[in-house]
């Protein structure tokens, strides 16, 4: 048989296979399935090395071997790894293993170059969005804020000279959302006055929508909050800027005028301390707001940013984390449901085969999850990509800002637009589609997906909320279908090219939006990446030029556009991805992935892209109706039974180990049912036969007859003594 690639910390062994050796840790009296054969023996099928996969998918061999240590690291570290039993814990307990597992990390923090710790970080989110969340409210969003927002002097000291870069001394939250604003953040009502005698501002909370709501470790944990207010300054109002407020002293006490409490249980993450605050004229140093892009002196002189967005540049970071989330999300429990799939048998297909067949061999169950599997590979490429801009943009604005460059500054301003897009486009996108990845995958397992033990239940109710908060999906789609809508009117109506990198495509609007040939317009057609390209780009294009048509039509309404604006945000999140995927295979030097990776990317856009979004790309004549029909009918499921083969190999290529995987039913060695059974009989002991309320329940059955119950005063004898003297 083929070699087969082990894992082995961040190393690549060879080895042969000669077929699998079995050793059952349960008695049988007749021959059990054996699942784990059914593995080992597709997974010796695989004529790839799994880790050169890994490091085609990361982005670098320094990238993989650094997430490959970094799981290592956290399944040998005591605090960190996981354990079947946290899937029982109440909220309680859960906020205190949370609260161990921060202090770990700020361990880690204090030893690790940030590049390193952020990538733990970015790995324990996936196994504990609690614990990542916390942490990175903290490191992220009040200090990214803080840093974006305010002066080098201002973030030296809260993040150096406070401590709060170390989680030490201070523990920030971000206090953006109110109860009656979330998405409106222009809308918050909390206000920031300032008192030019005194040289403070007033923080004050004027009603009760304006109570902060929602605010990460504002419970128990915060001692300050970078605080959304408005800035009012001699009767003028500003609009919101930020500030820093301090909620707690040295001993952890509420401040006056603090007044803070939990809002209670939540969907998922039980591990989050969510609070609400409420500010009542406390007063701050006016140094205490940030004033890096907007500044306000001591006598009252306002200077109001450049660009307006730029305060919310801090947010972009939580974006590109998110979409980075949906490929681990996505990677973690694709592999899950496919090695159930292979291991799990069910129904014979014919009364005379021996064995019943496996999931993944049935045409439906290989429909379900092998297009989850190629659009986990287009995340995962797409969200590196999205990574490594965001860094470099964030490097240029701090470069420039330094340099007191004006032309500097306007170009990050450009590139920054383009940040916005892209992570709103991705991050709403992907953290929709790996939510319904969740979902389907847990469908597929069937009931045992329904078990908490196999991790669905607790990652789906941990995960939806991603597609809320840091700009609530439907409102992030209608921005970037709006952005786009204007660009196309830019070049359309004022002949004006625009200059924002990552759109520069829309140029071409003026060569696309009246073509009328068909790209599409054969079967061999759908496997030219060329034509596939373009035909995704001009259906950017001409949906852009459609709803610009229709906005004229409704007199400049936008509102009546909401729904296609989504739309469109989700068909340039696809088109960012495949031009990804497509450049990635093209640089490819690996020739043993090629093949894979060929239909992998075909699977992607044909499932993806051209499936949903068939009515656009027909009323647009992109492509002719009897190919659209081929693709569902006859080439998806070619591409399924190409790719069906290999998906122990592929999905081993994510190299997630069993502890990150966290699943009973998804571990590496494919026993399913011992892994499944064994565990459950150590957490819940047979012996402990009787409940805690068993004297309740063996009361209801033991309970006496009604008539006794009744002291029998429904009786005959009963009856007979009540009327002796009426019936006389």
């Amino acid at each position: 048989m083929a070699p087969m690639a082990l894992r082995d910390g961040n190393k690549s062994k060879k080895l042969v296979n000669n077929g699998p050796l079995l050793v059952s840790r349960i008695i049988d009296t007749e021959k059990a399935p054996q699942p784990a054969e059914a593995i080992a023996i597709e997974r010796s099928q695989t004529n790839f090395d799994p880790v050169k996969m890994h490091q085609f998918l990361e982005g670098s061999v320094e990238k993989s071997d650094l997430v490959l240590s970094l799981f290592k690291s956290i399944e040998r570290d005591t605090f960190l790894q996981t354990s079947p039993e946290h899937y029982d814990m109440g909220y309680k307990d859960e906020r205190a293993l949370v609260a161990q597992r921060i202090d770990r990390m700020a361990r880690y923090l204090e030893l690790e170059d940030p590049k390193k710790f952020w990538r733990r970080l970015n790995l324990m989110t996936v196994i504990d969005p609690s614990m990542g969340i916390r942490i990175s409210v903290n490191l992220g969003l009040f200090l990214h804020c803080i840093k974006g927002n305010g002066t080098d002097e201002q973030f030296n000291y809260w993040a150096k000279y406070r401590e709060a870069g170390s989680i030490k001394q201070l523990y920030g939250c971000f206090g953006m959302t109110e109860l009656g604003h979330g998405s409106n953040v222009a809308g918050c009502e909390t206000t920031a006055t300032l008192d030019i005698e005194k040289d403070e501002f007033i923080i004050d909370t004027p009603n009760i929508s304006a109570t902060k709501w929602w605010i990460g470790g504002a419970a128990h944990s915060a001692t300050h909050t970078v605080c959304y207010a408005r800035l009012i300054v001699k009767g003028k109002d500003y609009g919101v800027k930020t500030f820093v407020v301090p909620l707690r002293d040295s001993q952890h006490n509420l401040l006056p005028g603090i007044a803070i409490g939990d809002i209670g249980a939540k969907m998922g993450r039980q591990g989050v301390d969510n609070g609400w605050i409420q500010f009542t004229e406390v007063r701050i140093p006016r140094y205490f707001m940030l004033q890096k892009w907007c500044k306000v002196d001591k006598f009252g002189n306002v200077v109001l940013p450049p660009l307006e967005q730029l305060s919310y540049i801090s947010l972009l970071g939580g974006r590109v984390s998110m979409a980075n989330d949906s490929y681990r999300i996505g990677a973690r429990f694709v592999t899950i449901a496919l090695r159930y799939a292979v291991g799990r048998r069910q129904f014979k297909k014919n009364p005379s085969d021996e064995l019943e067949s496996k999931l993944l061999d049935y045409p439906l169950h290989q429909r379900r999850l092998i297009p989850l599997l190629a659009l986990t590979y287009a995340m995962g490429l797409g969200t590196d990509k999205l990574e490594k801009q965001h860094e470099v943009i964030l490097d240029e604005l701090e470069r420039a800002i330094r340099a007191d460059s004006k032309e500097l500054i306007n170009k990050s301003i450009i590139d920054t637009k383009a940040l916005f897009i892209d992570s709103g486009s991705l991050k709403s996108t992907l953290t929709w589609l790996a939510a319904d990845l969740i979902n389907e995958t847990r469908q597929s397992c069937g009931g045992h997906g329904y078990s908490s033990y196999n991790g669905f239940g607790k990652a789906y109710n941990d995960w939806v909320v991603q597609c809320t908060w840091e700009g609530d999906n439907n409102v992030l789609g209608m921005s970037v279908g709006k952005t786009l809508v204007k660009n196309i009117q830019q070049i359309l109506d004022k002949k004006k090219p625009i200059n924002t990198p990552s759109l520069l495509f829309l140029n071409e609007a003026p060569q696309w939006v009246h073509q009328k040939d068909i790209i599409i317009a054969t079967r061999r057609d759908v496997e030219n990446l060329d034509k596939v390209k373009l035909a995704v780009k001009v259906a950017v294009i001409k949906f852009a030029a459609l709803l610009l048509d229709q906005l004229k039509a409704y007199k400049g309404n936008w509102d009546l556009l909401s729904h296609d604006r989504v739309q469109l945000s989700k068909l340039r999140c696809h088109y960012y991805l495949l031009e990804t995927f497509i450049e990635r295979i093209d640089s490819n030097t690996d020739h043993a992935l090629t093949s894979h990776l060929a239909n992998l990317l075909k699977l992607y856009y044909v499932t993806q892209i051209f499936t949903p979004f068939a009515a656009d790309f027909i009323r647009f004549k992109l492509i002719d109706p009897e190919v659209a029909s081929y693709l569902t009918l006859e080439f998806t499921p070619q591409l399924d039974l190409a790719i069906r083969p290999y998906v122990i190999g592929l999905t081993d290529s994510f190299q997630q180990p069993d502890n990150f995987i966290n699943s009973l039913i998804g571990k590496y060695d494919g026993n399913i049912y011992e892994n499944y059974f064994e565990t459950i009989k150590q957490i819940h002991p047979p012996r402990h036969y009787k409940a805690p309320y068993s004297s309740a329940f063996e009361a209801l059955l033991n309970r006496a007859p009604l008539e006794e119950r009744d002291r029998f005063e429904k009786s005959e004898a009963a009856e007979q003594k009540l009327t002796a003297r009426i019936e006389k």
